[in-house]
């Protein structure tokens, strides 16, 4: 255990020189005898977590990779976090999701026993043209991208309420504006209600989503106008963490 918080001291140290540092000053600034610090820094040169040029230590592709995972569990623990809120506050799930490599992927998902989210009966990426996050997402599209995904996932029938064909859905999708809420009632899920506001991210199609119980549809504009009100305020911080 001693070895392991030595090292992790050196590392620490190494990190705080974006330029590097050698030896002598790495073992001074820990505290560590000259040759425990060059046995160390060795070590963690073959390890791959340090690597050393010209006599000085860098942080190495192995740091580098625990660096970045970090960065990467920290981004989606505010989202996460930000989901819970949004749950809590306006008492419905809430979920996110973003259109990525040709495909809707539901990122993350926020619900509670007393507001349990939808089932996912049918699969959400081949039923993007019967739910509201599907659609939003398609709404941001540009003509030719949403032909390509209706041409590998055809409009089909869901419910009684689902749009019948593509070229109706297509008409829906061009009549609504880029940054504009979908909703959709019992068209994914018999009993249920959803609404998707869009998320900008550059010129990534993103949304944040709500669904209710049908008998609860009179909850659906209030509670969609309070969760675009709150990613309004927080937008900035969710900025990059919703790039996850």
């Amino acid at each position: 255990m001693g070895s392991v918080q030595r090292a992790m001291r050196l590392l620490e140290s190494v990190a705080e020189h974006e330029h590097g540092a050698p030896a002598k000053q790495l073992a001074r600034e820990t505290g560590l005898a000259l040759p425990t610090a060059y046995h160390l820094l060795r070590t963690l040169v073959h390890e791959g977590y340090l690597r050393r040029d010209k006599g000085l230590f860098f942080l190495g592709e192995a740091a580098e990779r625990l660096s970045s995972s970090g960065a990467e569990q920290k981004r989606r623990s505010t989202v996460v976090e930000a989901l819970a809120h949004w749950r809590d506050l306006i008492g419905v799930p809430v979920y996110y999701a973003q259109y990525r490599n040709g495909e809707i992927e539901v990122l993350c998902v926020s619900d509670s026993p007393g507001n349990p989210a939808v089932e996912e009966w049918a699969d959400f990426r081949e039923t993007g043209h019967a739910h509201a996050i599907g659609q939003c997402l398609l709404a941001q599209l540009d003509d030719e991208a949403r032909r390509d995904h209706l041409d590998r996932y055809p409009v089909q029938s869901i419910t009684p309420y689902t749009v019948r064909d593509g070229h109706s859905l297509l008409r829906r999708l061009e009549r609504t504006a880029r940054m504009e809420p979908v909703t959709e009632r019992q068209e994914y899920a018999l009993g249920t209600v959803c609404a998707a506001v869009p998320i900008t991210l550059g010129n990534a199609a993103a949304t944040m989503a709500i669904s209710l119980p049908a008998h609860q549809a009179h909850r659906l504009p209030a509670a969609t106008q309070q969760l675009q009100e709150e990613i309004g305020r927080l937008m900035g911080s969710l900025a990059i963490s919703i790039s996850i």
